[in-house]
């Protein structure tokens, strides 16, 4: 059982080394064969996107360094930038406690958002006034 494979994990002391193909193949991919990526600016630490990968897209990105996605709409994988520009290349990436999630620390060159926002969270809610506030102009 995967579950109980980052369980003993938690058990390990601090600076403990595991295979990254071993890891990788304990992870828990969700019924369409993917799993969640937030992706962290490693400069500023904003939150520029979260996206989605498959096994093929997260082997791709450890491999080439540049970030590689699943398309849900296209049903394909994408290279953040292949058509903007827009890069991001890896500088870091982690696997949450249980197994179903990574963040990935980037460089961004460009923006991160198809709207040619910096960032994809660009709709602020504002729960007093139980409004949602669009926070940042396209360029």
């Amino acid at each position: 059982m995967k579950h109980a494979y980052f369980e003993k994990l938690k058990q390990v002391f601090d600076n403990t080394a595991f295979e990254i193909t071993q890891v990788i193949d304990q992870l828990t991919f969700n019924d369409q064969g993917l799993i969640p990526v937030i992706t962290q600016d490693a400069t500023s630490k904003d939150i520029p996107m979260f996206a989605w990968m498959n096994k093929n897209a997260l082997q791709l990105t450890l491999s080439t360094n540049r970030m590689t996605y699943w398309s849900r709409s296209r049903k394909q994988l994408w290279t953040k930038g292949e058509t903007s520009g827009h890069t991001q290349t890896l500088v870091s990436m982690s696997f949450d406690c249980d197994g179903d999630a990574i963040l990935c620390q980037v460089d961004q060159l460009g923006t991160a958002c198809h709207t040619g926002r910096p960032d994809c969270f660009y709709l602020k809610a504002d729960v007093e006034r139980q409004q949602v506030l669009i926070s940042v102009s396209a360029p």
